[in-house]
């Protein structure tokens, strides 16, 4: 498994993590639900030190075409920082959650 790690500093962007947030709700979420290999990617923020960012699991290589960087484009460049790994070892613990899909402070306001 391969995991991709990015985020931004929005320090130097007019986008804030409200209006990503925005974003998020009107159709970036689903154009990833569809992504041949991914088997998670979940958005994350710190908006103690004004950061943006994204995970994503892959079963394998990631694929060639993916989904537009939208997050790039409104924020106005690309992510500051960004990171691969490979994964040594997954295991699920017990959890009451049945799927995480729609989950977050994105679906709920």
């Amino acid at each position: 498994m391969r995991l991709d790690i990015v985020w931004w500093d929005l320090g130097q962007s007019s986008a804030t993590i409200g209006s990503l947030r925005e974003h998020l709700r009107q159709d970036a979420v689903e154009q990833w639900a569809g992504v041949r290999g991914l088997r998670l990617k979940f958005w994350m923020a710190d908006r103690d030190r004004n950061r943006w960012g994204a995970v994503m699991v892959w079963e394998g290589d990631r694929p060639q075409v993916l989904p537009p960087n939208r997050a790039s484009e409104l924020i106005g460049y690309p992510p500051t920082h960004r990171s691969v790994f490979t994964a040594e070892a997954v295991v699920e613990g017990a959890h009451a959650v049945a799927a995480l899909h729609g989950t977050g402070p994105v679906f709920t306001a």
